[in-house]
């Protein structure tokens, strides 16, 4: 089975692609930034690029992750963009970091359509048990769900906006409050900030006895916590998802998983998902899903994510694969003599994600 995400972001456009690099409209403004997996030849001339590009960002000689912004005359520093779908309308603020990022990833709104869909639905669900219960008299509970390396909160948002109880936590604080800027320009509250390692967090919420309907996870590959608490995906991924098991409600679930690591494939984040949650009957078209463009020819962002879902008699979740992949194969040539810039363990997010 195959899945083409392609979500309808209205103000995201992604333009062009190739030697190593990738050139983005974000609203207004249109960025040029390194993309290490964009090992193809560009469509459009350097001519074009240059004459596009509101913002272009160079590294620093002296570190591969790091680097400074340069903007044209009347470009600010700050803009806001929106996204709007089904009964969700999101509003997020944009800003130029040293870390090459702008304070959102355009891919994750197919996940963010996919967490509204569920947790309205969830929502709705417990709402009708309260009603059956007390002949419509109380709301009924809210699903609760847990955003993990939860960034500026895209996801987080589209989990509010449903009707969502969200506890989101990230380690770096400027992170989690810029998240919470996010929240007051879509016109929502109520979200539980965390500023905390999310390994952590999970292991004292498993001691508590804590239970969620969601639980998302973006982990990177490399990352510190609140206290500097060393995160390696290889090395906690797995003790990571067999706390979220525990977390995670038997019935009525879901799990969002995503991986951004070029060392790492979707079938790892699924055979992880399956040793730590099962494999239920029911669920076997997912391990044939293969990875699919979520922005056609010119794709270069890698994704992979696990969902949850209710399964099979005698289980009340299994698991769906979610994924998208890098650039077309017939593209795939280094551009002459120069070198791919050199991965490397947190390039994805640095202490971003």
């Amino acid at each position: 089975m195959q899945e083409l995400l392609m979500p309808r972001f209205a103000d995201y456009e992604l333009i062009d692609t190739g030697d190593f690099e990738k050139l983005e409209r974000f609203g207004a403004y249109v960025t040029r930034r390194p993309e290490p997996q964009a090992v193809w030849r560009r469509s459009l001339p350097e001519e074009e690029w240059r004459r596009l590009a509101d913002a272009s960002f160079l590294r620093d000689g002296r570190s591969e992750e790091r680097g400074e912004w340069h903007l044209r005359r009347g470009v600010a520093d700050r803009w806001t963009i929106d996204y709007a779908y089904g009964g969700m309308a999101l509003r997020m603020r944009l800003g130029f970091t040293s870390f090459k990022h702008v304070g959102i990833f355009p891919e994750q709104a197919a996940n963010w359509e996919f967490i509204y869909d569920r947790c309205a639905a969830l929502a709705a669900k417990g709402r009708a048990r309260s009603g059956d219960a007390e002949r419509g008299g109380a709301s009924g509970e809210a699903p609760r769900v847990l955003n993990l390396f939860a960034y500026t909160g895209g996801a987080t948002l589209a989990a509010r906006a449903a009707g969502a109880d969200v506890t989101h936590v990230d380690s770096v604080k400027p992170v989690v409050s810029w998240a919470g800027e996010n929240m007051t320009l879509s016109g929502l509250s109520g979200v539980r900030w965390i500023v905390e390692d999310a390994l952590r967090f999970v292991r004292r919420e498993v001691r508590r006895g804590r239970r969620y309907r969601g639980i998302l996870l973006d982990p990177p590959a490399y990352g510190r916590g609140a206290n500097g608490e060393k995160w390696v995906l290889e090395d906690n991924l797995c003790e990571m998802l067999e706390c979220c098991a525990q977390l995670l409600e038997p019935e009525d679930s879901f799990l969002v998983l995503n991986l951004y690591s070029m060392g790492l494939s979707s079938t790892l984040a699924r055979t992880a998902v399956h040793q730590a949650f099962g494999a239920p009957a029911g669920c076997a078209s997912a391990a044939n899903m293969r990875p699919a463009s979520p922005w056609g020819d010119a794709g270069l962002f890698r994704r992979a994510a696990c969902v949850t879902r209710p399964g099979g008699a005698g289980c009340g979740r299994s698991v769906r694969h979610r994924s998208g992949v890098c650039g077309p194969a017939r593209r795939l040539r280094r551009p002459g003599p120069r070198r791919a810039p050199r991965a490397r363990a947190g390039a994805g997010r640095g202490p971003w994600g």
